[in-house]
């Protein structure tokens, strides 16, 4: 009986965390298709899986074109260490300045930080979406610097960081974030093709093929008759 309570009101407790990170879905790492991205290091992602990371203060940073797997692989790590009972958010970086820049506004900038530095793991999604302006880019900063080799980020960009003082107004802070976050770090760089794209096609493909079963079945029956009497001349010719 007790065993059976403490697994419910574990299960209970990881729910809770599930919902509070605010996932936009619910992946696994063993759902990723590493056989359509081989240049990643499928070893060294499920290495990664033992969330020693978090216990060390490093960063996981996903980097590649979109549809590649970058925010099921940031999703599936968040799951996993609900799982493990740490506290998560998931939030894009452009809803994450918005939500610095407004606490600024009200004056609840510093408790902000401090809810933010708390996290155990923060997930950051589509750097680089949007450009980010000065003011926001120091806050940025900020936040990096309060997690520095305390609390884990896991960041995912279609940019690669010499394409990352395009994203930034100001190149020292991008700069200095940069240099922060891959000290600590594990970086990925998947150069594949999207999973998107390959899904559309092959569901484009399915629907040709379907189409061309109906369009058969539709053939008018004179057609049909009028092709049979050909080949039966050919053979009564031959």
């Amino acid at each position: 009986m007790f065993e059976e309570e403490l697994r419910e009101k574990t299960e209970r407790s990881v729910k809770t965390k599930i919902q509070k990170a605010k996932f936009p879905f619910v992946k696994t790492l063993e759902q990723f298709d590493f056989s359509f991205q081989p240049n990643l290091n499928e070893k060294e992602v499920l290495r990664l899986s033992s969330l020693t990371f978090l216990e060390q203060g490093e960063n996981l940073i996903f980097l590649g074109p979109p549809g590649v797997g970058k925010t099921h692989l940031a999703a599936a790590f968040g799951a996993k260490a609900c799982q493990a009972r740490y506290r998560v958010l998931f939030t894009t970086m452009e809803a994450l300045l918005e939500d610095l820049l407004l606490s600024v506004r009200e004056g609840t900038i510093h408790s902000k930080l401090l809810s933010y530095s708390r996290l155990d793991l923060l997930i950051l999604d589509e750097l680089g979406y949007t450009p980010i302006p000065r003011e926001q880019a120091h806050l940025l900063f900020r936040l990096v610097c309060s997690r520095y080799e305390k609390g884990s980020l896991i960041i995912t960009s279609n940019y690669n960081f010499e394409d990352w003082g395009k994203i930034f107004e100001d190149s020292a802070a991008a700069s200095a974030i940069v240099d922060r976050l891959v000290h600590h770090a594990n970086l990925f760089f998947i150069n594949g093709s999207s999973y998107r794209l390959k899904n559309k096609l092959k569901k484009g493909s399915s629907i040709s093929l379907e189409e061309g079963k109906k369009e058969r079945k539709e053939e008018p029956e004179g057609k049909n008759d009028a092709a049979g009497s050909r080949r039966k001349s050919v053979l009564r010719v031959g």
